[in-house]
């Protein structure tokens, strides 16, 4: 199915030559994808988004174009479709309500093989303390794929807070965040260090990755993420590298080239920072995501997983460690 609100991402994608995909039989889950309808969005960072409307379809056809060997995926929190109306700490659970119905669409089998949001997270307000318990009930009982949230945390981790933070072990719920700043990654760790029973799911490499960043930048980075991998209960997204962040866009986004990036390439300019992350956390706490449709503005589906086994290969991964990072860690984490 197409839409017009799509045309310009989807033309810049068709000036692709695709790529022979590389081990077509390795398992992957793909832990971090949306999927939403921004077409009547007018606040960033949605409004910017490239690819305006990324449903059931349109991640299924990615997914078959890409061609690689992808079995399940993780549903990523977006703010999609929340209820318009009902207490508002409630109207989040609108986008778990909404994701349920794609779980029900691709366990059909109708659609093929690929089992889409077997994970689900979404958000709620941990500020509200003990008192988000009951939008948490709510997500588990719209779902029973919902695995947990990704939402902010406050940079003093003050006690309602925490009592919010704390329902998530209750529940063996999960906490995903992402903020560009790799800077809040170090308060991360006290997080989760508090309460080792929550895993803490460190999104995107920890923050905004820009190939020409300076040397000090870099080594900001690396001591950001060294502070994070010291706590055994956190693990790592390896993706997201691909992101335009506000004005910020990568020197391949769409904008910034006539056809997309080839896997060798990209390889190249990103290697450090995925190397750096794996050996920091270890394949047992790194899992590849796609970050689509985000990442869809800077490479396409298929390229970037390529890239991914690229990363891998040169990393001199272990077929046992290839295993976690494509697919066992998604599954560890999200229980899947």
């Amino acid at each position: 199915m197409s839409y017009a609100a799509n045309e310009p991402i989807e033309t810049w994608q068709a000036r692709e030559a695709p790529e022979a995909v590389l081990e077509p039989d390795l398992e992957i889950v793909d832990p971090h994808h949306h999927l939403w309808d921004l077409r009547t969005f007018t606040i960033e960072p949605h409004y910017s988004f490239e690819q305006k409307v990324y449903l059931a379809h349109e991640i299924l056809d990615d997914l078959d174009a890409g061609g690689h060997n992808v079995v399940e995926t993780v549903f990523a929190q977006c703010g999609a479709f929340y209820r318009a109306d009902g207490p508002e700490p409630m109207r989040c659970v609108g986008e778990t309500e909404f994701v349920n119905g794609i779980v029900a669409m691709s366990r059909s089998g109708i659609y093929g093989p690929a089992r889409l949001c077997t994970g689900i997270f979404s958000t709620a307000d941990l500020r509200a303390g003990a008192a988000v318990e009951e939008v948490l009930e709510a997500h588990l009982a719209a779902s029973g794929n919902f695995r947990g949230i990704r939402s902010a945390f406050p940079s003093d981790l003050n006690a309602t807070f925490m009592e919010g933070y704390r329902v998530l072990a209750k529940y063996g719920l999960s906490f995903d965040n992402f903020s560009p700043d790799v800077s809040r990654l170090p308060t991360l760790a006290e997080l989760a260090k508090a309460v080792p029973d929550v895993t803490v799911i460190v999104n995107h490499l920890g923050g905004t990755i820009d190939p020409n960043a300076s040397g000090d930048e870099v080594e900001h980075w690396r001591t950001c993420i060294d502070a994070v991998a010291a706590c055994p209960n956190a693990v790592m997204k390896i993706g997201g590298a691909q992101m335009r962040v506000g004005p910020w866009e990568p020197p391949f986004h769409m904008n910034q080239r006539e056809t997309p990036i080839g896997s060798e390439e990209l390889c190249e300019l990103l290697y450090p920072w995925y190397e750096y992350a794996i050996e920091k956390f270890g394949p047992s706490r790194c899992m590849f995501e796609s970050n689509f449709p985000v990442d869809k503005e800077c490479v396409s589906y298929r390229t970037l997983w390529n890239t991914f086994k690229r990363i891998a290969a040169r990393a001199g991964l272990s077929d046992s460690e290839k295993a976690d990072v494509f697919a066992g860690t998604a599954r560890r984490a999200y229980r899947l």
